[in-house]
């Protein structure tokens, strides 16, 4: 099993070597690097900043629909995503206006969103799992991806997405059985994410 590529968004922006930078070095928030990829999906105005960052970040890394998996069953396509504040931010906002509720800011609550949303962006059926962390666990996300694949699964978008305020913590993998890359480790997960390169 390979990482076959990566991107990490922190207060630094670290990526692999499919992942163009171009626009996220300077983008300060997910809607600057949204502009920045020039696509046009409505949906994306109507997302909390949780689901905001795992969009873009996904579509940097995995280069649009049907880019890195291209070719491949995507019943076979799973994600594995951790989060730490979930989605904190929207729950507050909910509360603080629980007169105005509406079910467009309600369905933004839970943090299984972002997978929903990932998966209507690139087609994906196959297994999720959103988890709850107190940190990047890279041991918590190997060890469920990697049993993903081993029940069938092709491929993996597997990591972390945290958001908190203005600030947001990014690391996601693409992962699959073949390729070029980085052994698809625990090890390693923690080395991409901590510096970048193994």
């Amino acid at each position: 099993m390979v990482i076959n590529d990566w991107i990490v968004i922190n207060d630094r922006v670290k990526q692999g070597s499919s992942v163009s930078a171009e626009g996220i070095l300077s983008a300060p928030s997910a809607e600057d690097m949204y502009n920045a990829l020039r696509c046009s999906y409505p949906r994306f105005f109507k997302m909390d900043k949780l689901c905001k960052w795992a969009w873009v970040a996904t579509e940097y890394m995995l280069g649009g629909k049907d880019g890195a998996y291209s070719g491949m069953d995507k019943n076979k396509i799973a994600v594995c995503l951790a989060t730490g504040h979930g989605c904190m931010d929207v729950d507050k906002r909910y509360l603080d206006g629980i007169a105005l509720a509406s079910p467009g800011l309600f369905v933004y609550t839970l943090p299984n969103i972002m997978l929903g949303e990932l998966c209507i962006r690139h087609g994906f059926k196959g297994e999720q799992q959103c988890m709850v962390s107190e940190k990047f666990d890279a041991g918590e996300i190997f060890f469920t991806a990697k049993g993903m694949l081993d029940r069938g699964m092709e491929g993996c978008l597997c990591g972390w997405v945290d958001v908190y305020g203005d600030a947001a913590d990014v690391c996601l993998m693409w992962v699959t059985k073949k390729g070029s890359g980085y052994g698809f480790t625990a090890a390693n997960m923690q080395e991409l994410y901590t510096n970048g390169v193994k």
